[in-house]
């Protein structure tokens, strides 16, 4: 059984060394007392040495299955591919260790499933990547809406434009590839995750979907299939009812040149208004604007220093292990809400038809 750092060292072992891993989550735990990189093992035992050497992580594992069953193992930190996401969650929960997991939780909603049922059969504290978008402000937007600044939600825009894919002659991504990302379109799930932290879920969905750039040379991941395919779209559109009455509508693309400079998630609703625009500058950047109805414009709203909420995914999951709190936020509950949603929309796109949610009644009861 894994330990929980109370009155000693976090040893922490990761599965996967690579993107936002080497970026923030290593330099990110180096940070905060009595935690050890106590182990590593990447998709290749020549990259598995330089993670080990670049961030004087103490032990090289030859497998995923050996560093989950070390004993000198207490947490698994997942940075694979969405693919590998449950199947080594679920071994670290039942080899009794804690799991920090990367989002975009799963390959599709069964997928994620398994993980939050073999979750649920523990005491273990189990967390996915939280989103950085929009992170900065979300106490401001959480109490704002607890003190009812909108009053009743009439509506909901999302929208996030990126222009990631717009070159047709860059390779196919990992995440534009069904085997590898599952249902996973663009950042639907981060978007959502964020939009039910704020007010809640949806229980209809409609969804309209087009890959405008079908065909890309091959990714290194796939040169060895010769395939070039493009298999999750690259613009998206939904609109969906949700529980609390509001019409959530949703825009994504990711072909959009010069487009991510109006992102922001606004909320309308019969007392007032509140947009939150993205910031270009940084995740945690971005300013709040509200109004009341009665106001004859939307004004700035401050996010102070004591409300401000830092993206410290790294520490929150070593604080959540040593209190011993089995759900920390993004929990697998909120990965599972996400999922469900994400596939409602896979769903829906494919088939022309609007999707009804939950996809299980009362899973949680």
């Amino acid at each position: 059984m894994a330990g929980n750092g109370k009155n000693g060292t976090l040893r922490i072992g990761f599965i996967g060394a690579g993107g936002i891993v080497r970026q923030r989550h290593v330099p990110g735990l180096r940070q905060v007392p009595n935690v050890e990189l106590a182990g590593v093992v990447n998709s290749s035992k020549e990259s598995t040495a330089r993670a080990a050497q670049e961030y004087g992580i103490k032990r090289q594992f030859e497998s995923p299955e050996q560093l989950i069953q070390s004993d000198d193992i207490d947490a698994v930190w997942i940075g694979t591919q969405p693919y590998l996401h449950s199947k080594y969650t679920i071994a670290a929960l039942e080899a009794g260790k804690h799991v920090f997991c990367q989002a975009r939780m799963a390959m599709d909603y069964a997928d994620a499933r398994r993980m939050y049922d073999a979750w649920k059969k523990t005491n273990l504290t189990a967390t996915i990547c939280a989103p950085p978008h929009y992170m900065r402000g979300d106490r401001v937007i959480r109490r704002m809406l607890n003190e009812g600044f909108v009053g009743k939600p009439y509506n909901v825009n999302v929208r996030s434009y990126a222009d990631a894919y717009h070159n047709p002659q860059a390779p196919v991504h990992w995440r534009q590839i069904g085997q590898i990302s599952g249902v996973n379109t663009l950042d639907v799930g981060m978007m959502v995750e964020v939009v039910h932290r704020w007010l809640g879920y949806t229980r209809r969905v409609t969804a309209h979907a087009l890959t405008l750039i079908g065909e890309r040379p091959p990714a290194e991941v796939n040169q060895g299939q010769g395939s070039t395919k493009v298999e999750r779209p690259d613009t998206l559109t939904v609109a969906a009812e949700m529980e609390n009455g509001a019409l959530l509508s949703g825009l994504w693309s990711s072909v959009a040149k010069f487009g991510a400079d109006g992102n922001s998630i606004e909320i309308y609703g019969s007392d007032g208004t509140i947009r939150y625009q993205f910031g270009m500058d940084a995740p945690g950047s971005g300013k709040i604007l509200a109004g009341k109805a009665s106001d004859q414009a939307l004004q700035e709203v401050s996010i102070s220093d004591d409300e401000a909420r830092p993206w410290t995914v790294e520490s929150d999951f070593v604080e959540a292990v040593r209190q011993g709190k089995p759900d920390p936020e993004p929990s697998f509950w909120d990965g599972l809400k996400y999922m469900e949603f994400t596939e409602a929309v896979a769903k829906s796109a494919q088939d022309g038809r609007a999707v009804d949610l939950p996809f299980e009644k009362d899973l949680r009861a």
